[in-house]
């Protein structure tokens, strides 16, 4: 059970995309949707929240796809930002802020680690780096690849996705360019600036060790492999050409590494959510400082886990009891199409915004939770998606809807007052429950959560056709208890399900059927019908 938080107010960070490209299902179906639907069931029950993200533009991998594409890396980061905000408004992932890459970020950006350059945090090292021999470039995460060290899958630099280990300097076997795969790559020694994460392992320890009992089981393995063995020097600084220059003067002519931006990106990305609320923070971090005792929460996919688990974790405790640490981090696993992994470049992808033209955002948010890669890797098939939603959640409902406003209409119960029982009310208070227990962060599932809703439609659905089966009741005040508790339990049942069936949930409110809010009168004696609004079905079956 999550301890109460009152009025503490969460931050919910989804993991920055990388605007090489627009969102596909499977970026939406990891970390984005989930984060989503916990925002919402937070202010459903009234505590305060800010979700927020923005793109990480600094990554070498828009350096990369750029050159595939035949465009300049700045012109792909301002097109895939505009792409991937208007996809998240979409799919209704519901981010508080999404920040921009300007000059705020870059001065925030800046600010958080020069304070840890002044305070002598930083160490510099003489470290090897693949090197292109004929255009005098080093490589370094997006810009190379090759054989990751510890479980030999082919891996970019820095990080493996396969394993989530990093692989730092010149740690990949047979490295390669990804801009010119045929480029001869040997190595080169040069000097950069690094965190030295060894100098926290005592305090990440313990900070791994409280959360191993709540985490999800893969990201507590992965912790717990790398604390077993020397933790690896982190780049602050690298001498390549895209990024924000460093302004540190042991290291001229170079840029701040990429993934050392999380934090202050993050702080920014709250800021600017802040700021779109009508607040007026006096800093960009002062919402993470330590006296304000944000809950502050990750959604990311397992492959981001050692950066935001470790390096940025580190990042945050050199800065000396400054800001707050993250009370917990939600990771997923990959979600793949037809059993392949997604891939841009072999057309092997089905993009968000072209998926939500077709099939209702809902059937969309909910075959993606109910299929959502919590603990392996899961699988998005469109036929998949067309049958368990007409099946499981739109025939259903539909017929449940239709079978309640026929009921209504025979008994001439219109904006009649109807009593509800106190049976009902005890389901009302356990159907409630166990969504809850799906949203709250301790026993976090999509999956689980989803696959209620189609549990309780069938569960109403068959008190809805005993009703309404063969004439018409005589028993006018039998018929209308029973129809008061059915009602009330949709209402309850409506209300649980909106943070997964948004539009649903904006419709039956436009009905009455729905407050906005989540949360059960247990002692609610009368209840009103109301219209139940329909769910749509994929193009192919309208």
């Amino acid at each position: 059970m999550d301890q109460p938080t009152g009025q503490r107010r969460t931050v919910i960070i989804g993991p920055p995309p990388t605007p090489n490209g627009d969102l596909h299902v499977g970026h939406i179906a990891g970390p984005y949707m989930a984060a989503d639907v916990h925002a919402r069931y937070l202010r459903a029950t009234g505590q305060p929240v800010l979700y927020t993200t923005g793109t990480d533009d600094s990554q070498t991998y828009v350096v990369s796809s750029a050159a595939k594409l035949g465009t300049t890396p700045q012109d792909l980061a301002a097109k895939s930002w505009r792409e991937i905000r208007e996809t998240l408004g979409l799919m209704g992932v519901s981010v508080d802020g999404f920040a921009p890459f300007d000059d705020g970020y870059r001065a925030m950006t800046l600010d958080f680690l020069t304070r840890l350059h002044d305070a002598g945090r930083f160490r510099l090292r003489t470290v090897k780096l693949p090197y292109v021999e004929a255009t005098g470039e080093f490589l370094m995460e997006g810009l190379v690849s090759g054989g990751c060290p510890v479980c030999l899958a082919v891996s970019r630099g820095g990080l493996c996705e396969s394993c989530g280990h990093p692989n730092n300097f010149a740690e990949l076997t047979d490295p390669r360019s990804t801009v010119d795969p045929t480029a001869e790559v040997t190595y080169r020694e040069t000097r950069i600036l690094v965190l030295p994460l060894e100098e926290y392992r005592e305090q990440l320890t313990a900070y791994h060790r409280a959360k191993e009992s709540t985490w999800r089981p893969h990201i507590v393995q992965l912790m717990r492999e790398l604390l077993a063995r020397p933790l690896p020097d982190f780049p602050i600084t690298y001498p390549t050409g895209w990024g924000i220059p460093a302004p540190f003067p042991e290291t001229p002519g170079q840029v701040i590494n990429a993934w050392a931006e999380g934090m202050p990106a993050s702080m920014y990305c709250t800021a600017v959510a802040q700021r779109a609320h009508g607040e007026r923070p006096a800093s960009d971090d002062e919402l993470w400082r330590a006296e304000n005792g944000i809950r502050l929460v990750y959604f990311l996919g397992f492959d981001n886990a050692y950066f935001w688990g470790l390096t940025h974790l580190s990042l945050l405790l050199a800065h000396e009891g400054r800001y707050v640490v993250p009370d917990a981090i939600v990771s997923n696993e990959f979600y793949e199409l037809e059993n392949e992994k997604f891939s841009t470049s072999k057309g092997h992808v089905v993009w968000t915004r072209d998926l939500v033209r077709e099939v209702p955002r809902d059937l969309v948010r909910f075959h993606l939770a109910l299929t959502a890669p919590e603990h392996a890797r899961t699988n998005f098939s469109r036929a998949a998606l067309e049958k368990i939603t007409g099946e499981r959640l739109a025939d259903p409902w539909n017929r449940l809807g239709a079978l309640l406003g026929k009921a209504v209409a025979e008994l001439g119960l219109e904006g009649h007052e109807l009593p509800v029982s106190p049976q009902a009310n005890a389901r009302r208070a356990a159907m409630a429950e166990r969504f809850e227990a799906g949203y709250r962060l301790t026993g976090y599932s999509l999956s689980r959560t989803a696959d209620l809703i189609p549990l309780h439609i069938e569960r109403l659905l068959d008190r809805a056709e005993a009703l309404t089966a063969g004439p018409a009741p005589a028993d006018r005040t039998a018929s209308a208890a029973e129809l008061g508790d059915l009602f009330a339990e949709l209402r309850t049942l409506i209300a649980a399900a909106s943070p997964i069936l948004i539009d649903l949930a904006e419709q039956a409110r436009a009905e009455g059927g729905f407050d906005g809010t989540f949360a059960v009168a247990p002692e609610e004696r009368t209840t009103t019908p109301f219209t139940v609004p329909a769910l749509g079905r994929t193009t192919a079956e309208s």
